[in-house]
């Protein structure tokens, strides 16, 4: 009993209704309640053809034939009736399995031979009614057919008294059964399309997410290769053109240089600006000539700046046994720019020195100047993908994209040497995230 009324539950929510299960609606979608409804509606007709056929063979021309064809053609009627009334257990419909249910009990009273139309009856009221009063007109149905083969029967047979019963216990089971069958199909394609819909929702959220990483990680590169490269080269350009302005009057000779030099270092910018358009590489690895001349054409241009009379010297130790990664020869590039940026700006020191030392796993980056030197913090933390820093922020950042390490050694008066060291391992360059 409790089944019973857990599947109608879950078969009126199926069709939104939510006084039992139906069928007749489930018939469209389900093949198998389709195929069913029409075994019962024929089988009701032919028992109903045979259970009149007996009677007009058996009692000829009997004072009650009459009534006996007109129920029966009345009860035949009523059954075609049923789809008409729609597939809903409406009042209405209910009303109609109650007058079919008495006119086929007054033709069993009559005549008892058509008792054995019960059996299609209990497939009509157990999908229609509650499940109380399904049990309660299955258990009815069945008395009368008890009774009616009682009748029949010359003396007491028990299997008249329990096989009719079996026959309404089968008939009830097979109806169950299948409505479980039903209700679980209908949960197991619910859960099915909740599971897709969950799919498909977190497929969104993780190309949303990784869209936005994305973002962020090359914000961060972006403005990691400004700062290292456009916004250090407006700067000179400012401290040059303001100390032309200073000489204008004093030394022409001198302030025609400062203006040449920041011609220069604009004529730079706007070809790294036409690059970063381009791919976002370096202009000094675009023209071909690899990492080291483009550290000594770095080393050059410093050099050659008369603001801060810095110089820059460039050594390289030791070959390479392949080409450097692209990215890794644009990383080494913009940490020398960014650092000897700083050396300009916060080191104060007169000489600088670049070195790129060539191993047989690694490539080291060094540099070093005798500015006023610093004391580093301890434990300084390295820089994420979610980091947005500039000058030794950033150069960590590019360090650790790389899988590299970072060492910065400095004291007060001593100047400062920064030691960047890339591993050439496979691994340790299949990072999602590019620093070029």
């Amino acid at each position: 009993m409790e089944y019973v009324r857990e599947q109608r539950s879950g078969a009126a929510e199926a069709d939104g209704t939510a006084t039992g299960p139906d069928p007749d609606a489930a018939a469209g979608p389900d093949p198998d309640a389709r195929w069913l409804a029409l075994l019962m509606h024929a089988a009701f007709f032919l028992l109903l053809g045979a259970s009149l056929t007996r009677f007009l063979m058996r009692h000829p021309g009997e004072a009650r034939t009459p009534w006996i064809i007109a129920l029966s053609i009345t009860l035949a009627v009523l059954y075609l009736l049923g789809p008409v009334l729609g597939s809903r257990p409406t009042p209405r419909r209910v009303a109609w399995l109650g007058v079919l249910v008495a006119v086929w009990m007054v033709l069993v009273v009559l005549a008892p031979s058509f008792a054995w139309c019960a059996v299609p009856l209990f497939y009509t009221g157990l999908r229609i009614l509650p499940p109380r009063a399904a049990l309660a007109l299955v258990a009815l149905l069945t008395a009368f057919v008890v009774a009616a083969q009682l009748r029949l029967a010359t003396g007491f047979d028990p299997n008249l008294v329990l096989a009719p019963p079996a026959v309404a216990a089968v008939a009830t089971a097979v109806f169950v059964h299948m409505q479980r069958q039903a209700v679980r199909q209908r949960e197991l394609a619910a859960r099915q399309r909740e599971l897709i819909d969950d799919l498909l929702r977190t497929r969104r959220e993780l190309a949303a997410t990784e869209r936005r990483e994305g973002t962020l990680a090359e914000r961060q590169r972006l403005s990691m290769e400004i700062h290292d490269t456009l916004a250090q080269g407006l700067s000179s350009q400012q401290m040059l053109l303001q100390a032309a302005d200073r000489t204008w009057t004093a030394d022409p000779d001198a302030a025609r240089r400062h203006v040449r030099t920041a011609t220069g270092i604009a004529e730079r910018n706007l070809a790294e600006a036409r690059r970063f358009v381009h791919d976002l590489a370096p202009a000094d690895l675009a023209e071909g000539g690899g990492l080291e001349a483009a550290l000594h054409a770095l080393a050059a241009r410093e050099s050659a700046q008369p603001q801060g009379a810095l110089t820059v010297r460039c050594h390289v130790e030791g070959t390479p046994h392949a080409p450097l990664p692209d990215r890794v020869q644009s990383a080494l590039l913009r940490i020398a720019q960014g650092a000897l940026a700083n050396v300009r700006e916060h080191a104060g020191a007169t000489a600088a020195g670049l070195t790129l030392t060539h191993l047989d796993d690694r490539v080291v980056l060094d540099i070093g100047d005798n500015g006023r030197g610093f004391t580093p913090e301890p434990g300084a933390p390295r820089a994420t993908g979610a980091v947005r820093g500039h000058g030794l922020p950033a150069i960590r950042a590019r360090v650790h994209q790389l899988g590299g390490t970072l060492t910065i050694e400095s004291a007060p008066g001593e100047g400062t040497v920064l030691s960047a060291e890339i591993p050439l391992a496979p691994t340790a360059l299949t990072t999602p995230e590019d620093p070029a």
